[in-house]
Order: structure tokens, then sequence, then C-alpha cells
């Protein structure tokens, strides 16, 4: 028996149980799926640079400062300053989507979360294979919440946001903006070392290979979308 499919707006409407119905469906579960997962396991690799203590990526040598400062746990701070960052957002007339917001929360609260299960690491054999592998999920991370298109989170709007302003680089607007963030944070006691190095160089090939690894088909055609360009110019991160 057909079934009727109309259109509005150029997009197709199908009648209940239809497959192009379900298909869109499953396309928003693996979506909201691969954000959630995504921001979550971001927090959680971001909490394994926090404990190996060999130096953090720059939001977090900010984020550890000012948690040094103010007692607060670094989670609360990401989140304080993330939504202050999203405030930034109106002069510079950008536009949250649900992955803005939800990095704002989602991030600090599983970072947070995995320091409180992970037990101290005193020496190096157990630091730098920690370091390593909160990098590389940090990559997968990166990888999964941007490929679910639901927005770049906020740190990553403000400098795109600059860019559109002031109309230089978004290559010069991250370097100011980090290395600001990162002699602050410095300033203020927060961890720089072999790891934020690290972290620089490889993030940048890590997420454009995960990017690829987790692009989503396209609910109309079944297409797979993926990040083009220079990796560091395509990853958007927390």
């Amino acid at each position: 028996m057909h079934q009727s499919t109309t259109t509005t707006g150029g997009h197709a409407l199908s009648t209940p149980g239809h497959p192009t119905k379900r298909l869109t469906r499953g396309h928003l579960v693996r979506r909201l799926s691969q954000l959630y997962a995504g921001l979550a396991l971001y927090g959680a690799s971001s909490a394994l640079l926090v404990e190996a203590g060999l130096g953090l990526e720059p939001w977090n040598v900010l984020h550890q400062g000012l948690a040094e400062r103010t007692g607060l746990t670094i989670g609360v701070v990401s989140i304080i300053v993330g939504a202050a960052v999203l405030l930034l957002w109106i002069p510079l007339r950008q536009r949250p989507g649900l992955g803005t917001v939800s990095n704002v929360f989602v991030v600090g609260l599983a970072m947070d979360g995995t320091l409180a299960l992970l037990p101290e690491a005193h020496t190096l054999a157990v630091r730098i294979p920690l370091l390593v592998a909160g990098i590389v999920l940090n990559g997968v991370a990166t990888g999964l919440y941007i490929a679910a298109r639901f927005g770049p989170g906020p740190r990553d709007g403000l400098m795109t946001g600059l860019h559109r302003r002031t109309g230089r680089s978004i290559r010069l607007m991250r370097t100011a903006v980090e290395v600001a963030v990162v002699v602050t944070g410095f300033a203020l006691g927060g961890t720089v070392g072999v790891g934020t190095v690290l972290y620089a160089v490889s993030i940048g090939p890590l997420a454009q290979l995960f990017l690829r690894v987790f692009a989503v088909p396209t609910a109309s055609d079944g297409s797979t979308v993926v990040a083009t360009g220079q990796p560091r110019g395509a990853i958007l991160r927390p």
C-alpha cells in the first residue's frame, strides 16, 4: 500500500511509519548521542590531563589557575568561565546552539566527576600514559561533538565572532586568545608544561581524523559531511 508524502518548505513530511520519518528520527538520535558522549568524554579527557600534572590545554590552564585562587573545583570554574564567555557572544552577534549551551555544563560536570573517581598519580610511569590517553581521548571527543553539528563551544564562538568583527584570521584570533589565556592561567597557578605543547601540536590532526570517523550522514541523502581544510582551522574546541 502506497503511503502519501507531502512537502513543505522543500522538506519531505512522511506519514507515520514511513521510512523517511524513521531515518530522520534515527539521524537525530545519533547526533544527540554523539553530542553528549563527546562532551562527557571531553570533560573526562581533560580530567586525565589534570591528574597527569604535566601541562593542560590552554583554557584549562586558566580554569585551574582560577580554581587555585577561588577554592572552587576546576569543573565549576569551567562552567562559570564558559557562561561568561557565552555572554560575550551578545555584542559579537553570535547565536548559540544546543551544543553550545550543553558544552557549558556537561564538560565541567564530567571533569569534576572523573577527577573524583581517579586515584592520585605520583610517578611518571603513571602520569605519562595519563597524559597520552587524555590527549588522544580529547581528539576523539572533539570529533564526536563537532560532527554532531549542534553548534560550536562558547570559546570557539568567541574566536569566530572576533574574526568576523575584526576581519582578522581565525588562526590569529585563536592564537591571540589562547596565548592570553595561558599566560593569565599560568600567572594564577595553572599548570603549563610538556603536555601543553604536545596537546597544541597533536590535537588538530587527531580531531580532523576523528571528525571523519564520526561524520554523520545527512538525513536527506545519506551523504556524510566532514570538516575540510587545515585541521587547526577546522576544529572547534569547548
